[in-house]
């Protein structure tokens, strides 16, 4: 089991940069593939980005790629979600989360077994 808590939110301008952080308190870290995921009022949860245990295969939806990178740092427990030229519509909760079955990055909400609690981006145009 992994317990995960996000930081790095808050409220920035339309193409600024924001770097998120998801740092696991408990379990394993390398047992673990890794999500970023957002929700924007009146939207569904949807797949950011994911990187798999060994940071060899990432996932990025489509559109995102390019402006937004996913990494990690498995020494420090951590991973990351680098936002680069931001837009208004990014403006969400972003949740990391664990999928355990350690298979590629996957972006199927289902796969994740644990939640992070999110941070809050706000982006102003």
């Amino acid at each position: 089991q992994v317990q995960l808590v996000e930081s790095g939110g808050g409220s920035v301008q339309a193409g600024d940069s924001l770097r998120l952080s998801c740092a696991a308190s408990t379990g394993t870290f390398t047992d673990y593939t890794v999500g970023w995921f957002r929700e924007a009022p009146g939207k569904s949860r949807e797949i950011v980005a994911s990187i798999n245990w060994m940071s060899t295969t990432t996932y990025y939806s489509p559109g995102l790629e390019g402006r937004f990178t996913i990494s990690r740092d498995n020494a420090k427990k951590t991973a990351f979600l680098q936002m680069d030229r931001v837009k208004a519509e990014d403006t969400a909760l972003y949740i990391c989360a664990a999928d355990p079955r350690r298979i590629g990055a996957s972006w199927r909400l289902s796969d994740y077994d644990y939640w992070g609690p999110g941070t809050q981006v706000t982006v102003s145009s």
